[in-house]
């Protein structure tokens, strides 16, 4: 079998009984110059008496100083037993992680753990579901240094990189690797649906499921991606998600700050608002086509790829064609797809372009709602 007939599934990273995961959008604000970069982390997080003290630039010495403000977000409610992500304290007594693990916890009792075992009530102050991004205030925080945001830009293939959270509920672990990719396109959604579009940092540093909205930190501690998607060959027996096979995903720190400023200042939504209704063309895509967005033949389970009464059908898309054009703005592959539709709301008209048989044609759609 070639290599590329492999079927490599790319799944969000969540933990608990909603399945949770995630990914992350946006533009760096500001950027640090390179004698910026070239100095010393500004962590200066305490090390537990009992533990050996390790040199700053180390893999032990990073994580040290880092794991004190990354936490495990779970709801309180429940005893303890449902950890569904993590995530990272920055200023303000705010907590950074995805939206859909704030989401699976909106309306409950949310808790944020420290590193320590103490705890923290949290309020989801907003979301950004387009991006997968939201913001928790904490209620009681503890005196930690807040995280800041490293040049996602200045990454290379090869960088030495740790991620730090809480795969599988256990808080504070941590793995280490190297940047194996940059710029890969990375779907976290099922065809148009529920989701968003990245270009996004890989790494072989093992991310599993609950290291979801937790920090990937440069080798000065500076939070370069924000862990969301590892891609696997399959499912367990009975569906579950796989583990690592040493190909993670993290949104780039070049997309988080701008969305994280969005966000504080009042550009989100929460989402009991109905801020996670995401706009949706109605049809199945191929992925891993180029050139344009591809409808593909048929859904994998058989089923129409342009469901009958879907905004597709409604505007005249078949299986088949290619979209090419969303309101003016080139669509070169799906996930240009995914993150222009996501800027649109459901009910919003939009022109499309779109190639059939290697002519041109143009309809308009009313997008519907992801998920609907």
């Amino acid at each position: 079998m070639p290599v590329w007939a492999v079927l490599l599934i790319v799944l969000v990273v969540g933990l608990g009984s909603a399945g949770i995961g995630g990914a992350v959008g946006g533009t760096l604000g500001a950027r640090a110059g390179a004698s910026d970069r070239s100095e010393s982390p500004r962590l200066n997080t305490d090390i537990p008496t009992d533990t050996p003290s390790r040199a700053p630039d180390t893999i032990a010495g990073v994580a040290q100083r880092v794991s004190p403000s990354v936490v495990l977000i779970q709801d309180g409610g429940s005893g303890g037993l449902s950890g569904n992500g993590s995530g990272f304290v920055i200023e303000g007594d705010h907590v950074v992680t995805n939206n859909h693990v704030a989401s699976a916890l909106a309306g409950t009792d949310i808790e944020v753990v420290y590193s320590d075992g103490r705890a923290s009530g949290a309020r989801i102050v907003g979301t950004e579901p387009a991006s997968d991004l939201a913001v928790l205030e904490l209620e009681d925080p503890i005196d930690v240094q807040p995280l800041e945001f490293g040049d996602s830009a200045e990454v290379t293939v090869g960088d030495q990189v740790i991620a730090i959270g809480a795969p599988l509920g256990l808080a504070g672990t941590v793995t280490s690797g190297i940047i194996s990719a940059v710029d890969r396109p990375v779907n976290l959604g099922e065809g148009d649906g529920p989701g968003a579009a990245i270009e996004a940092l890989q790494t072989d540093a093992a991310i599993n499921p609950g290291n979801s909205g937790g920090p990937l930190v440069d080798a000065q501690g500076r939070v370069i991606g924000v862990n969301t998607a590892i891609a696997t060959l399959g499912g367990g027996p009975d569906g579950e998600q796989g583990g690592s096979i040493g190909l993670g995903f993290a949104i780039p720190s070049s997309q988080v700050e701008e969305v994280v400023d969005d966000i504080l200042a009042g550009g989100g939504a929460p989402p009991e608002a109905g801020g996670d209704q995401q706009a949706a063309i109605g049809a199945v895509f191929d992925t891993t086509h180029e050139g344009g967005a591809l409808i593909a033949e048929e859904n994998p389970d058989g089923s129409p790829a342009v469901p009958p009464g879907s905004p597709a059908e409604q505007a005249g898309l078949e299986p088949g064609d290619v979209i090419t054009a969303i309101e003016g703005e080139e669509v070169a592959d799906f996930a240009d797809l995914q993150r222009i539709v996501g800027e649109h709301a459901p009910g919003d008209r939009v022109e499309v372009v779109f190639e059939r048989d290697g002519r041109e044609q143009t309809t308009e759609i009313t997008l519907g709602a992801a998920g609907n």
